[in-house]
This record gives C-alpha cells, sequence and structure tokens, in this order.
C-alpha cells in the first residue's frame, strides 16, 4: 500500500515537473499607450508575476522586448497611471507574442495644505503683534489730493497732450499779441503818441502866429 502510494505521488511530481519544463518560451514584445490619447507611455515597469518578479522596463518611446512563459501573468505600472495586467495566452502558434497595451491614465486627489509663514503660535502673535496696517481707500485719497501731495505731482509729473495744447495756444496768441503792438509803436502814423506829439506841435505852431 504504502509502495502503491509512492508510486502514485511520483507520477504526479513528475507530470507537474514535466508541464512546468514543457512551458514555452516567448518573445514578449509591445508597445505602450495612453488609452485616451493614443500617445505613448515612456518608461513603465514591467514585472512578471509568474516569473518570481522579474522586473523590465519600457523605454522612453514606450517599446519593451524579453523573454517569457506561455501561462506568465504580467504587471504595467506607472506614475499617473492605473496598474493593469496581462496573461500570455497558451498554445501560441509562433515564438513571439506582440501586444498593443493601453494604460488608463489616473487622477489622484491629494488632501489640500495650508502653509504658514511662521514656525509656531508665539512667533504669529508676535508678528501679529508688529504688523502696520494699510491705510485705507478714504485715507489714501485723502493723501493724494493733499496741497503737498499735488504740488509735487506739479513738478515731477510731464504735461498730458491737453495741457500742452493749451500752452502752445496760449504763446502762439502772445506772440501775435505782441507783434502786432511792436509793429503799431514802429509805425508813427500808428502811433497814438505821435499823433498827439503832432497835435500839440501844429496848436504851439498857430498860437506863435497869432502872437
Amino acid at each position: 500500500m504504502r509502495y502503491c502510494l509512492f508510486l502514485i505521488c511520483l507520477l504526479c511530481s513528475l507530470s507537474g515537473f514535466s508541464q512546468v519544463r514543457e512551458r514555452k518560451i516567448v518573445q514578449f514584445s509591445g508597445i505602450i499607450v495612453n488609452r485616451d490619447s493614443n500617445t505613448v507611455v515612456p518608461y513603465v515597469t514591467i514585472t512578471n508575476v509568474t516569473g518570481k518578479d522579474q522586473y523590465y522596463s519600457a523605454n522612453y518611446k514606450g517599446y519593451f522586448s524579453f523573454v517569457a512563459h506561455e501561462g506568465d501573468t504580467l504587471a504595467f505600472t506607472a506614475v499617473g497611471y492605473r496598474r493593469e495586467a496581462l496573461i500570455i495566452p497558451n498554445g501560441l502558434a509562433d515564438s513571439k507574442y506582440t501586444v498593443l497595451m493601453k494604460m488608463q491614465q489616473e487622477s489622484i486627489n491629494l488632501p489640500g495644505v495650508r502653509v504658514y509663514p511662521w514656525a509656531s503660535t508665539d512667533e504669529f502673535k508676535k508678528e501679529f503683534m508688529t504688523m502696520k496696517f494699510a491705510d485705507d481707500d478714504l485715507e489714501i485719497a485723502k493723501k493724494n489730493l493733499s496741497k503737498e501731495s499735488l504740488a509735487s505731482m506739479m513738478a515731477t509729473l510731464p504735461r498730458d497732450g491737453a495741457e500742452m495744447q493749451s500752452f502752445n495756444f496760449q504763446n502762439n496768441h502772445n506772440r501775435l499779441v505782441n507783434k502786432n503792438i511792436n509793429q503799431r509803436l514802429a509805425n508813427p502814423l500808428l502811433n497814438p503818441f505821435a499823433w498827439g506829439a503832432l497835435i500839440q506841435q501844429i496848436m504851439q505852431g498857430d498860437r506863435s502866429r497869432e502872437q
């Protein structure tokens, strides 16, 4: 009886060992792309779970190629993508197996973090007590409309287009007025003082003749 059990166990172990040895070796290759945009996913880590956690990596173009066995389970992992798994089918007609692996992009929402510029509560209290508050809008308007502020702006700020036009118009007007006055003073016929002197001379000449 013991001999029969030993033979049965030996036959089972030999059959299992033969099945393991009979697993076909294949050249497993492929390209990894994004499921939504069909763009390549570079540097994906590929783990052969069946082959005692053998690790492989895709290149920057998402391409990979390594030796595996039929029936091996392969896990694809990358930062920002969901973990994907694939099993190499048994009974392949060729010693090569090529796939187009699509990975789903995953968005991870991290909890919000508030960063304070103070290392402790005591520092915050100290900074808060020495804090200088800015003026409100009304106080700022009063300072901007004060006599000192307006005088400083008049002395430093350049004139705008309207001010320059008014200034040039006034200068041209004054120049024309002064030009007309000078012409009148130069011409004795247009000079009222010359007419007054002439009339006075004529009156004096009449008086001298009468005497």
